[in-house]
């Protein structure tokens, strides 16, 4: 399949309406409806929900892209600070705002992570409380950002023979092959969907008071393996990545993915997995 998309739905002056831009607001939007409901279930007024979600954009903003330019860039990033937070290009003798292309999902995590606790700490609620719901609709605003790495033709795989390869026109990466690639992106925001799916489906059905720090812990593991096998197939994103065993996504997402067991299986304060199939098995409560 020919990918040819242009990331630009539109443009207004030095600004454009992008793919990525639109599908990011669409977590938000669809992530702000679904905690609703949650908040609405349990009783907690909507208006802690409104404050709750600026903690969380501004996390996750501010996160990502710091995770993209001290993670993948420094050197770059370091020497051109203004660009973290205002990426320009000039094209032809004329600034372009090109959109904030360099975001990482690890640091996503992390100002999410730090922002919650904030947020926590302020209202005087449970961290893990607000983790366990939170990290339901992260796992769909996954589904939703690999959806714009898809429009943006970036984050791709190697080539393959698969009948669903893509030849990403628009990716300088693309270029080294000639070859139909792995369209790494639709693998990823499938996965994360199943993974919303799921992690929605053990806060309805079960009662979630029982084990706080399950579904937090669930998502850690199922989020950041998903990441770490799907790495293998992607070409490297900077240079300093080549002949690495492991490449940069990789090695961030293990200390995630012992963090998931942590919650899953030795957290005290919480019902772990073993007490909680014991008692529940797969029924309903």
């Amino acid at each position: 399949m020919t990918w040819n998309v242009d990331p630009e739905i539109f443009r207004v002056g030095i600004f454009a309406v992008r793919w990525y831009g639109t599908l990011f607001t669409a977590a938000f939007v669809f992530g702000y409806f679904i905690l609703k409901n949650i908040f609405r279930r349990e009783g907690v007024p909507v208006r802690q929900l409104n404050l709750l979600t600026l903690y969380v954009a501004a996390g996750t903003i501010i996160g990502a892209r710091l995770g993209h330019c001290l993670f993948y860039e420094p050197e770059y990033f370091l020497q051109n600070p203004i660009e973290m937070f205002f990426p320009v290009a000039n094209f032809d003798g004329e600034w372009r705002f090109v959109g904030y292309q360099g975001l990482a999902s690890h640091g996503g995590a992390l100002g999410i992570l730090a922002a919650l606790y904030v947020y926590s700490h302020k209202q005087r609620v449970s961290y893990l409380w607000v983790l366990d719901r939170v990290v339901i609709v992260v796992a769909l605003a996954g589904f939703f950002i690999r959806m714009g790495n898809l429009m943006n033709s970036e984050v791709i795989g190697y080539p393959t023979q698969m009948p669903w390869g893509f030849e990403f026109v628009r990716s300088p990466e693309w270029y080294i092959y000639m070859q139909p690639c792995h369209p790494t992106q639709i693998y990823e925001a499938l996965a994360y969907l199943a993974i919303f799916f799921t992690l929605l489906r053990t806060y309805i059905i079960y009662n979630v008071k029982l084990f706080r720090g399950f579904i937090f812990g669930l998502f850690l593991v199922t989020l950041f393996s998903v990441r770490f096998l799907i790495e293998f197939l992607k070409i490297e994103q900077v240079s300093f990545e080549k002949g690495m065993l492991l490449n940069m996504g990789q090695l961030l997402s293990i200390p995630f993915i012992f963090c998931g067991f942590y919650f899953l299986f030795f957290h005290k304060k919480s019902v772990t997995l073993w007490q909680f199939f014991k008692k529940y098995g797969f029924k309903n409560n």
